[in-house]
This record gives C-alpha cells, structure tokens and sequence, in this order.
C-alpha cells in the first residue's frame, strides 16, 4: 500500500494539512503582533503568546483521543470553529482594545488557547482518518512534511506580503476563510459518510458569509476601532514589515504620529522636541557639513537641520521605507516638515542603523539619533554599547552626536542608563533636558570626543530655544539628577526592562 501511488483522498487530506498548518501558525503569529503593539515588549509578547498557543496544541492533541466515531463530521466541526476563532481573532482584539481595554489581556490568552487546542485537535484527526488507508511509517512523515511545509510558507509570507498587503484583521479573516474551505472540501470529500449532510452544508455556508462579510468590512472595523482608541479621526493606518503606523488629526491636537500605539509627536508642540534634539548640537558644531540623521523618518528633525545653510549633505538612516514614503508624499505630512524629505542635499537610506553602522566608513560633523524607545529588545540594541562604539567611529573629532533620551523625570534610571552607557564607549555625555507638554520632561544626551560648550548663536525663526534660555536645560533639579546605573549590552538589554518596570508604573 505504501509503495502504491497516493489516492485522490490522500492527496487532499495532505493538502488540507498544508493549509491547516498555515492557518494555525497564522493565528498565533497575529495574535503575537497584536500583543506586542498593544502591550508592548515584543519578545514577552510573542514568547507568552507562543508559549500558550504551544500548549494549547498539546491539551488539543490530547483531547482528540476521546474522539472515537464520526471522524470526518468532527474534522469539519472543528475546522468551522477554527475558521471562525482564529479568523476573526484580530479584528475582535482590535475592537476590545478600542472599546474595552480591561479585559484584552484576557480575551488574547483566552482566544489564544481556545485556537490553541482546536488547532491541535486538526491534524491527530487527519492523521487517524488517514491511517484507514495508509502505512503508519508513511502517514507520519507526509503528514509532518505537510505540516512543516505549510509552517514555513507562512512564516515567509507573514511579515513580507500578508500583513503589509492585507493588515492583520484581513490577514486573520482570509485565512479563517481558508479554513473554511477546507471544512468545505471535507464536506464533499466525505459526502457519503456524513449522516447530516444538510445541516453540515448550512454550517459551512454561514461560516463562509459571515468571515466573508467581515473580510468585505475589515477597513471599517479597524477604522472605527482605531477612531475610538486615539480619540481622533485616523488620518494614515499602515502596518509595515515593521510597525503600525497611525497618523491622526484633531481640531484641538492637530496632527499626531503613532508607531505600535506610541506617541512620537504632536503637531501642537513637536517643534519644542525637534528643536531641542537638533539645535544644541548643530550650532555648538559652529560648521556643520555633513550629518547623519539615525531614525527620523518623518522629516521633522530634518527640517530643523536644514535650517543650516553650511550643511553640505545628509543621510538620512530609516528602517521601514513606508515611513519616509509616507512622509515625503502626503500633503498634511509634508507641510509639517517643510517639504524637508524632498530635499536636494538629502540621502535617503533605508535600512538598519546598527548594521549601517556597522558597514558605513563616512564621517560626520553632527549625528542626530532620533530612535522610538526602547519599548522592546529590537530598538533597546540601539541603546547598547555596541552601538555607541560604532557611533563614536562615524563621529569626527570635533563633532556632536545627541541622542533622544526618554524622560529623565518618569523613568530617571533609563535616562541615566543610556548616559553610563555612552560613557562606557569612551565619549564625554553631556545630558539634557525640556518640556514637550505631550510627553512631559523628555530628556536628550550629547555625546563627543571633547567637552561640550554652549553655543552662542541660533538661527533664526525658533519657536522654542533662545540662546539665554539654553543653560536652563542643562540644569539637573533633586528628582532627575543622577543616579547608579549599569551599562546597557547587547548580552543583558537591561535598558528595556527597566523602561518598561518606570513606565509600567505611570500608566498603571
């Protein structure tokens, strides 16, 4: 039988495998994504998440050993209820968070196991379905090479095409169709042993038209939830390889950017962060050419920089070129930032700072690092000391690098880290700070090869700095001044656990 060639049922089990596996990895992969937008700290997020849904597979595979008779019916009842679990799991969170954020942690882990054990019940049920026909030796290895197989298409297709082409809530939904059809395909498949035929057709129907509704309604769903979570109306929602990007607009808070849910400016005072990163360092230089611009993808520290008619050129590093696309197109973005994106003097390069780092052998007069916060170890390595000795080699003798720095008042032993850690890579810290009334105190760090003087000129047309008003921000008061702090490595990101334990502590 083993040495036969496979029958038509063989094949389409093995193919409804394929699908099945892809399916399920999709589910735990969105629900991690959503988790880590939400929640933040994406590697607690996905271990957890990853973790749940792992051992909901096994309590699955488990269960389906009480499962004696009626396989196919059960097969198809369960993949219904998978359908429909994990398809509409993402747009479901997406309305909890907007509507009830009290109980999302518990609707994730809860939705998570649910899909968790139907998934697992999927494929010992195939298999055993399967056995009636096949050799064990060979059942167990088509069916783990479909399984794996499938795993690995999605794993590919997740981050690169899937999420960025359809988002999440469309992801989630097109594969709960997916699932669907191959309750469908059961149906047929197994016409002549399914005892309720009819009402098995009208169960695959309704699954079919209601995920297909939701599908045809998914941009509304996530419109309407992300209205209610930002309290404004939603301008711009992408989600990249990278993040979620959302720009909003509000007759009272103009416009606001926020990447994974986190604030990173506002239209109503962006201008005082913008002009405190850039110009404490670019007219300290006194001759500013060539610059380096780190994160920044909105233009907007890039415009300040621009105010220096001396600057020669500059590059601007960006991860996720949908940023400095988005940046560079839309009208309400580009009048922000002054058209800056668009300028002549300006290179764009999309691609990772470390690893540009890493590969770069230019040096620059002044290197603005204008990165999110370390919310999770993806950006908390561009923290390290690593990165900080990479930046010194970039660095030329006379000039300035700054770093954004969070905030030296609500989370004082993170701010106070990233100075010990500049200090460790041998470069003079020079720590600052000023109001941003959207985030409170936020602080910034100088970093040079010699020690930094305070200019003694600005350009004009500031909004926000004055040249009498600049000592003021470098002046500590008893509850931001210094304290102990460890060197942040790339072997312990104690950095991001410790953001994480202050700012837990604001928001609770």
């Amino acid at each position: 039988m083993s040495a036969s060639a496979p029958r038509p049922l063989e094949v389409a089990l093995l193919a409804s495998v394929f699908v099945v596996a892809a399916c399920g990895l999709v589910y735990e992969l969105a629900a991690g994504a959503l988790a880590s937008y939400v929640l933040g700290d994406s590697v607690l997020q996905f271990s957890t998440v990853i973790g749940s849904y792992l051992f909901a597979m096994g309590v699955g595979s488990w269960l389906s050993r009480f499962f004696e008779r009626q396989l196919p019916a059960h097969f198809l009842r369960i993949e219904l209820m998978v359908a429909l679990a994990g398809g509409a799991m993402p747009a479901v969170l997406f309305v909890a968070n907007a509507w009830q954020p009290a109980v999302f942690r518990v609707l994730l882990y809860g939705l998570v196991v649910a899909v968790g054990v139907l998934v697992g019940l999927e494929i010992p049920l195939v298999m055993r379905i399967l056995k009636r026909d096949v050799a064990l030796r060979d059942l167990v290895s088509q069916v783990l090479t479909f399984d794996y197989l499938g795993a690995l298409a999605v794993s590919i297709a997740f981050p690169l095409v899937l999420v960025p082409q359809l988002g999440l809530v469309r992801t989630g939904l097109l594969f709960g169709l997916m699932n669907a059809a191959v309750a469908f395909w059961a149906l047929w498949l197994f016409r002549n042993e399914l005892r309720r035929l009819r009402a098995h057709a009208v169960a695959c129907v309704l699954t079919v038209l209601a995920l297909g509704a939701a599908f045809a309604g998914a941009q509304e769903i996530t419109t309407l939830a992300e209205d209610r979570v930002y309290q404004a109306q939603v301008l711009v929602a992408e989600t990249t390889p990278w993040q979620r990007i959302v720009v909003t607009t509000s007759r009272t808070g103009g416009i606001r950017l926020f990447l994974n849910g986190n604030l990173q400016f506002a239209q109503s005072d962006e201008y005082r962060y913008h002009e405190a990163l850039v110009h404490p360092v670019l007219a300290a230089q006194g001759a500013p050419r060539r610059i380096a611009i780190l994160g920044g993808g909105d233009g907007m520290a890039l415009r300040e920089v621009l105010r220096y008619p001396q600057v020669e050129s500059v590059t601007l590093v960006e991860l996720d070129p949908d940023m400095t696309r988005l940046f560079s197109t839309h009208p309400a973005l580009t009048r922000l930032n002054g058209g800056s994106l668009s300028s002549p003097k300006l290179k764009i390069v999309n691609t990772d700072a470390f690893k540009w780092l890493e590969d770069s052998r230019e040096m620059f007069d002044a290197i603005i690092v204008d990165f999110p916060d370390p919310t999770n170890f993806s950006i908390g390595k561009l923290y390290t000391s690593s990165f900080y000795a990479l930046l010194e080699q970039r660095l030329a003798a006379g000039g300035y690098a700054v770093v954004q720095t969070t905030s030296p008042l609500l989370a004082r032993q993170s701010f106070w880290t990233v100075v010990t850690t500049i200090e460790s890579v041998g470069l003079v810290a020079t720590p600052y700070h000023a109001h941003v009334p959207s985030f409170g105190e936020w602080g910034y760090v100088i970093a040079s090869h010699r020690p930094y003087r305070l200019p003694t000129e600005l350009p004009g047309g500031l909004r926000f700095l004055t040249v009498g008003g600049l000592p003021a921000l470098f002046d500590f008061p008893r509850d931001m001044a210094r304290v102990p702090a460890e060197v942040n490595r790339l072997s312990n990101q104690v950095l991001v656990t410790t953001y994480e334990r202050e700012w837990g502590k604001v928001h609770q």
